[in-house]
């Protein structure tokens, strides 16, 4: 693996962790709590007994269901800005957008459609 790459592995990594530990939290209110709310809300049992095998799923089992969908930012920087996580097989345009800071911390996480 090249630096990138394990720098990106490692971001991942990250994010993941820190979208876990601001499920369910106050200032978290409209980024993971929602986009976990929401989806349990709008997708049918169906989906989720495919995931799941839970026609009404614990909140928290969907953020071990995430994948990442993309990672961008700043192209001559050793590390990438924003890693963008959903839920697998295209059922949805929502993504939880993490957000990483100049030295490579989280500096935020959003839900973005």
């Amino acid at each position: 693996m090249n630096p990138n790459m394990d720098e990106i592995e490692r971001r991942k990594t990250v994010a993941l962790s820190a979208i876990r530990r601001a499920f369910d939290t106050e200032p978290d209110e409209f980024g993971v709590t929602l986009f976990v709310s929401h989806h349990l809300r709008e997708i049918g049992a169906s989906y989720w007994q495919k995931h799941l095998k839970a026609d009404d799923p614990d909140p928290r089992h969907v953020l071990d269901m995430l994948v990442l969908q993309s990672h961008w930012g700043e192209e001559d920087e050793d590390g990438v800005d924003t890693f963008d996580f959903t839920l697998p097989g295209e059922i949805t345009d929502y993504v939880i957008s993490v957000h990483f800071d100049e030295a490579g911390n989280v500096d935020d996480i959003s839900m973005e459609s």
